[in-house]
């Protein structure tokens, strides 16, 4: 039996960039942020469902916005919703694709993934059918979900609730077993309609379909063609297999989807003797740089499935004799960590790969809100220890004739394929800099660290590059949001257990101004250290805009208990109804304005699930300065200025949904009408133990089957319809 590794705590950033005690001005608004409005606190325990959607802003005056009673904090195996709302599942692990896939068992012997759902499901964006089947942006009663597929369920190597006893722990792995846990990765689209009143998916519908690791996807922008993706399955560099451990999402504003692969480098093995092999060239430093050290561990170890070339192409050794990777996969590594383009309604057209956007573990994509004559920019996050922020902004400038789906990876290719990268610097006044990753800058061309070729090399190891111009190291930025009321971009930071007063080794931290706290989170008995709950952050751009190459900051507002230390730890001044820990998933509502904070939280769990919050945001600079001072342990003080957002309210900030047992709350869209939102509750029951699968009894959930969706009781990931029972707007 091999340990199971958390690959979602990856941290491979040793370098010596900078903390965020660059960072001193920026108005650190956890208070914004936890100023979402907290009504009433009736709330209602609907059978396994809920969250709250928002009304549009024209029509919801800010009066009326977050008029629910706030949830309370909940242990319960269920999902919990307030008081006048519905919450139903419509769309879980293992539903059929086709007419003619049987219905799922959920018992461990069900077939055929790759035309079912995926597993964990993630980010999700909604498309609009109208009702002859064409697209609509203004359909409000049928469309199509596209999910994202990110992981499984895992104890050591195997996902174990989709066998039926648990599946093989050793290696190597069958075949059989592989090829599900593969199949149920990736993305997924499906129709949805609602009919007399209540939401279900269309089995049958000819838009339905899968994308999984198998899947042929096209590699465009700079590093198409490059020698850095030449493997074995592609020896021209210019296609690739699959997308893989996708997140966080986004919509362009010309109609496409757009996913983000997050944790995939744990997928991979490396043999033991991989670096001499390679005789210690540059890939080994990339290698490592990304977290493939050799001889580690893989996640499932697929590749020992069998000899058929879908599961050597996990092996990213050096095995062949070619100079080039032609023979081998000892590249396929750098075809994985980047933002997928779709189109969620042709599945004839080829997924595409954007390199333009960088390499790393991407979260969601974010746009700019869209201004004619001038150029896009997309905000992407890294979602790892001490990484760093992103912004990519188009070479093309906006043009609203492109605002149609009709030619959607076309317009892709107009402006996501030529641009600029850049990645964040935080000044501790408060100011920052965007840092342009291009191998024209002097200090990428002439890092000594790494011998960068081209562009195309600084796309696929912007990690380095980053490195390279001394970016600021953050606490796991994960999803990035825009307020379409001024522009003003948001990212949560989720936790980093590696932040130290006195840092005892290259991976830990000491406090800055954008990451000031360091404190120890009891959970029980146990001892979290570090920035265990979080916080948010949120930046405004220069007078240039989305081009700008200058920005102010701030934090929003910070996760903590409503009773921790005030005065160290609880700076946002949260209460019982709003207190948070580990943001992850944020979403705007581009209908009411409404700023939507998902946790995926092991801090809290203690006291109550992962939730949702709809929150009404502030601005950048609407707080004050705050300092806190740690001791040294030779009697020395550590000051670390920063500025925190004004605090929330119970009219700005509150609870809105509970979810199940062990889950993460995460991806969220709406009809246009605000009148259904559709959200995901992912992993439930993870606690459980595989020596527990035949004993229902001892899973730590059984959700949904509890709230009476589907055969068995093994807890699957499921997208759940939330609507209010008076047909209003959520959140309203």
């Amino acid at each position: 039996m091999i340990d199971q590794i958390d690959f979602n705590d990856e941290n491979s950033n040793t370098s010596a960039n900078p903390s965020f005690d660059s960072v001193l001005q920026a108005r650190l608004s956890r208070r914004g942020l936890l100023r979402g409005s907290v009504g009433t606190v009736g709330t209602a325990m609907l059978g396994g469902l809920g969250v709250a959607a928002c009304g549009d802003v024209a029509a919801a005056p800010a009066a009326t916005l977050l008029g629910f009673s706030a949830v309370a904090k909940s242990l319960a195996d269920t999902v919990t919703v307030p008081a006048g709302y519905t919450a139903s599942v419509i769309y879980a692990l293992g539903d059929p694709l086709t007419a003619t896939t049987p219905a799922y068992k959920n018992d461990g012997t069900d077939t055929d993934f790759e035309n079912r759902a995926g597993d964990h499901h993630d980010g999700m964006e909604w498309f609009g059918l109208d009702a002859s089947g064409k697209p609509s942006t203004s359909a409000i009663e049928r469309g199509l979900l596209a999910v994202n597929h990110e992981a499984t369920t895992d104890e050591t190597l195997t996902s174990f609730f989709i066998h039926a006893n648990g599946g093989t722990a050793t290696l190597p792995r069958p075949a059989v077993e592989v090829d599900k846990e593969i199949a149920i990765h990736g993305i997924s689209v499906v129709e949805v309609k609602k009919t007399s009143g209540k939401w279900a998916t269309v089995q049958s519908s000819a838009f339905n379909f899968r994308l999984t690791p198998l899947s042929d996807i096209e590699l465009a922008g700079p590093a198409r063609g490059n020698a850095l993706l030449v493997t074995k399955y592609s020896t021209s560099g210019t296609r690739t297999r699959g997308t893989l451990n996708n997140c966080g999402t986004g919509k362009t504003p010309w109609g496409s989807f757009l996913t983000g692969e997050e944790n995939w480098a744990g997928y991979f093995f490396r043999n033991s003797t991989d670096d001499t092999a390679r005789n210690n060239d540059k890939s080994v430093t990339a290698l490592k740089r990304y977290g493939r050290n050799q001889g580690a561990a893989s996640r499932h170890g697929w590749q020992t499935g069998g000899t058929a070339d879908k599961y050597a192409r996990w092996d990213n050794s050096k095995l062949g004799t070619s100079t080039d990777g032609s023979d081998d996969y000892r590249n396929e590594l750098n075809t994985m960590g980047y933002i997928v383009e779709i189109d969620a309604y042709d599945k004839t057209r080829t997924a595409k790969k954007r390199t333009a956007m960088g390499r790393y573990a991407h979260e969601s994509a974010s746009f700019s809100v869209p201004a004619v004559g001038k150029p896009l920019a997309v905000y992407m996050g890294d979602d790892a220890r001490n990484e760093y922020i992103y912004k990519f902004v188009s070479a093309a400038n906006w043009d609203a004739a492109d605002a149609s789906p009709i030619s959607a990876m076309a317009t892709g290719d107009k402006y996501l394929d030529s641009g600029k990268l850049y990645v964040a610097k935080y000044n501790n006044d408060g100011s920052g800099l965007w840092l342009e990753l291009s191998i024209s800058n002097p200090t990428i061309a002439s890092y000594g660290g790494y011998v960068f070729a081209d562009q195309a090399d600084v796309c696929v190891n912007a990690r380095i590059a980053a490195d390279a111009v001394g970016a600021t190291k953050m606490d796991r930025p994960e999803w990035s949001g825009v307020n379409p009321a001024n522009g003003e971009v948001y990212f949560t930071l989720t936790n980093n257990s590696n932040r130290r007063v006195e840092p005892a080794s290259a991976s830990q931290l000491a406090p800055d101004s954008p990451n000031p706290r360091v404190y120890t989170d009891m959970k029980s008995a146990t001892a979290q250290n570090g920035n265990p709950n979080g916080h948010i952050l949120r930046m405004k751009e220069g007078a240039a805009g989305s081009a700008a190459t200058s920005f102010t900051w701030d934090v929003y507002a910070f996760g903590a208990q409503t009773d921790a230390d005030a005065a160290k730890v609880n700076w946002s001044n949260l209460t019982g109804d709003q207190d948070f820990s580990s943001p992850d998933g944020l979403v705007f509502s581009p209908y009411t304005g409404i700023m939507w904070i998902q946790t995926d939280d092991g801090a809290y769990t203690d006291v109550t699930n992962s939730m949702m919050l709809a929150a009404q945001p502030g601005q950048v600079g609407d707080g004050g300065k705050k300092t806190l001072s740690y001791t040294k342990t030779d009697g020395s003080t550590l000051s670390v200025d920063t500025y925190v957002g004004k605090a929330p309210t119970a009219n700005t900030l509150k609870r809105f949904l509970v979810g199940a047992k062990d889950c993460e709350i995460t991806g969220l869209c709406e009809t246009p009408d605000g009148k259904a939102m559709f959200i995901n509750i992912q992993h439930p029951g993870e606690g459980t133990k595989m020596a527990d699968i035949a004993d229902p009894t001892k899973y730590t959930s059984q959700w949904p089957s509890n709230a009476g969706y589907g055969a068995g009781k093994r807890p699957r990931t499921a997208t759940i319809v939330i609507t209010k029972n008076d047909g209003g707007k959520i959140g309203t």
